[in-house]
């Protein structure tokens, strides 16, 4: 018996004499550093407009987005200042909110508004609110690509001091009841160079538009990009004598935080 209690203390000895010889692992390389929720970014740049009417731009963006959990929430607020020769210049901020929440690994549901108000433009308020369903189709390190469905509301007020001959407008006062379908494409090409494409369609009694974002950004470091857009707005009714579609080109500096 003695014998057992004797090989037993040997072996409790050598594990503790083994646990004091372990190298010993520093507090601070036991954090574990979690990422942020906050993510944003903001944009410096230059527009060209066609179509319609040939003008330039200065344009500032500011954008945010909040994601903890099955949620996620997107804020974005741009700011342009259109130079017209021999004309008064024009501002004009369009802002927008969109919150989704992940239903499965692949769905979600969202409810997405968007604001465009100006006291120099065609359209005096210009809001279109929605909710409905969205899908990731495809979502990899290199790739998503996401589509949106739902019904929504549209309510447009022109300006009538500021209409132009050349501005796709209506003198009525829009409410009318909506449908807003939305792809949105990102492909990260190599290390530093990511490809995104959007395509928006609201579709109501008095109007159908199509609104589409094709761009490309470069990182030089690893918080600042240059970024080369095209956004084009297709309309299904226009006012006689106007054509049916408006595009912009931007270059522009980003800068993520």
């Amino acid at each position: 018996m003695s014998r057992i209690w004797l090989l037993s203390t040997s072996l409790v000895l050598a594990g503790m004499a083994h646990a004091d010889d372990a190298p010993k692992v520093d507090d601070d390389q036991m954090d574990i550093k979690i990422p942020s929720p906050w993510t944003g970014q903001v944009e410096l740049g230059y527009q060209a407009h066609s179509g319609n009417t040939e003008s330039e731009a200065l344009n500032g963006l500011v954008q945010a987005s909040y994601t903890k959990g099955r949620h996620r929430t997107t804020g974005e607020w741009k700011i342009y200042k259109l130079v017209r020769e021999n004309k008064k210049d024009k501002r004009q901020s369009v802002y927008s909110l969109q919150s989704d929440y992940k239903t499965g690994p692949k769905s979600y549901i969202y409810s997405s508004f968007q604001g465009n108000q100006s006291n120099y433009t065609a359209y005096y308020k210009d809001y279109t609110l929605s909710a409905g369903l969205g899908y990731q189709l495809m979502h990899t390190d290199t790739l998503t690509l996401e589509f949106e469905l739902g019904p929504g509301y549209r309510y447009q007020k022109p300006n009538e001091d500021e209409i132009g001959s050349k501005d796709i407008v209506f003198t009525d006062t829009i409410r009318e009841p909506i449908i807003r379908a939305k792809i949105h494409n990102e492909w990260a090409i190599r290390k530093n160079l990511n490809f995104y494409a959007d395509a928006t369609l609201v579709a109501g009694e008095s109007n159908a538009t199509l609104n589409s974002d094709i761009g490309i950004t470069n990182n030089i470091t690893d918080n600042i990009a240059l970024k080369l857009s095209h956004s084009l707005q297709y309309y299904d009714r226009v006012p006689e004598g106007l054509k049916k579609h408006d595009g912009i080109f931007t270059v522009s500096v980003l800068v993520s935080f």
